[in-house]
């Protein structure tokens, strides 16, 4: 007999035990997915002497630790990282590509919630998110919001059939929803507003945050309810940016410990599941490469449109076969070339012979995303070199460098643990509708984290 089958068992049935426990859990009452728009690993590790003991320090020590997350699709900004979070899938599925891009009939540039009927909702976000799949597993009963100093960040973490999202109008720099939600929703932030003085910054969001779960009734009774908040950890003043950045950090810590500590209070620590993240990338202001002579140079989109125009015009015929250009997208004027009789295909493969040649050009690439919200071409060029228009002086410099941020997952029985593997943040949605017992959204084809 093996000496060590009792051992064997023994562990069996412990591990089967421990499994039973974690399927007979009740399910929390309240989920908090938390983004906070440009946080870092790095810059967490390294102020973290600063911390007091009731924000980072216990997410890290006392949450599920991912440390290397990442975003499936580049280039991540604000709004494509919050519906990728919501979603669990890609803007190859759920359409937002970025928080603005051109709308093909007027060729000027659109907000992703901008709304003719209600003036802001969700209605461009092309699937479901894990809120629009709580709410049709409770059959309308559970109470979901969103909140974020930006309509953007609050709207699409909210989702379709959200009660409520509020953020700051860009008027009169007050709260605000809109006429999509909830008439509750509407009245709620309108009494907020009558007795609350406005301040834009985390303090503020965590506060409303907090004053939702209290006069909303979130996470009082057993059906789950879900509050997504964005936060931010960008630092506004450039010239100042190490001082600034410890502050923030400082800040950032503080406002997540009394967060935290006031929903844990009011809902229970074993029945709340907080998940923080990043939205994975980084703004950045004017570098100077060339002054220390690292490679660079500058990629005039514009210019290379009407040059890539002449080059089309002398093989097809003449005409505009680039409508424009936006972000460092190319648009191709698909009524032209049918017109023309000229394939998509002959096209994009004489553009592709033009731009390859350009100074400074990486990649050029088809669009793999709606073209009702996307240009036909994708041009990236060689990290530290400007991507320029000269007709709307947008630029910005390519930078293909890795931004570290993590995943945590806290509260609600989750096991203290540090786990080094990748992952990718389109995992976050599936894995909260395993921790509550409901499908993952539409469009999410990824497993959860745990």
């Amino acid at each position: 007999m093996n000496k060590y089958l009792p051992l064997i068992i023994v562990l069996a049935v412990l591990s089967r035990a421990e499994v039973e426990a974690q399927s007979l859990r009740p399910a929390p009452r309240l989920v908090v997915n938390v983004a906070i728009d440009q946080l870092r690993t790095d810059y967490i590790e390294h102020f973290a002497p600063l911390y007091s003991t009731d924000g980072f320090k216990k997410l890290l020590s006392q949450g599920c630790v991912y440390d290397a997350a990442s975003y499936p699709f580049s280039p991540v900004d604000r709004a494509s990282a919050i519906a990728s979070i919501a979603t669990g899938t890609t803007p190859e599925y759920n359409n937002i590509v970025g928080t603005q891009w051109l709308d093909r009939a007027t060729l000027r540039p659109v907000s992703c919630t901008d709304d003719e009927q209600y003036g802001s909702s969700p209605q461009k976000l092309a699937t479901s998110t894990i809120s629009d799949e709580l709410k049709l597993a409770t059959k309308g009963s559970a109470i979901i919001y969103g909140v974020a100093l930006d309509r953007d960040a609050a709207v699409m973490s909210a989702g379709h059939a959200a009660d409520g999202a509020f953020w700051v109008s860009e008027k009169n720099k007050r709260w605000t929803t809109s006429a999509y939600y909830s008439k509750d929703a509407q009245n709620f932030i309108k009494a907020y507003n009558s007795t609350e003085k406005y301040k834009a910054d985390n303090d503020a969001v965590a506060k409303l945050s907090m004053e939702c779960i209290d006069e909303l009734s979130m996470g009082r009774d057993d059906v789950t309810d879900m509050l997504s908040i964005t936060m931010s950890a960008k630092v506004k003043d450039e010239a100042n940016w190490q001082s600034d950045m410890e502050i923030e950090y400082m800040k950032l810590d503080k406002t997540l410990a009394r967060l935290i500590k006031s929903i844990e209070d009011k809902v229970g620590k074993d029945r709340v599941l907080f998940v923080f993240t990043s939205t994975g990338y980084t703004e950045e202001g004017p570098i100077d490469y060339k002054r220390y002579r690292i490679p660079t140079g500058t990629f005039y989109i514009n210019r290379t449109a009407n040059l890539l125009n002449m080059y089309l015009g002398a093989i097809f015929g003449q005409g505009q076969y680039i409508e424009t250009c936006y972000h460092n997208q190319l648009y191709i004027n698909r009524k032209l070339i049918e017109q023309k009789r000229v394939s998509f295909k002959d096209i994009v493969s004489r553009s592709k012979e033009l731009l390859t040649m350009s100074a400074g050009v990486r990649s050029v690439n088809v669009s793999p995303y709606n073209p009702s919200v996307s240009g036909d071409l994708i041009i990236e060029v060689q990290p530290g070199w400007q991507l320029l228009n000269e007709d709307n002086q947008e630029n910005y410099i390519s930078r293909a460098a890795f931004v570290p941020f993590p995943i945590i997952i806290y509260g609600a029985g989750t096991k203290p643990q540090h786990i080094t593997t990748p992952v990718t943040v389109d995992r976050i949605a599936p894995t909260i509708a395993k921790a509550i017992r409901i499908r993952a959204p539409n469009a999410c084809s990824v497993a959860p984290l745990q």
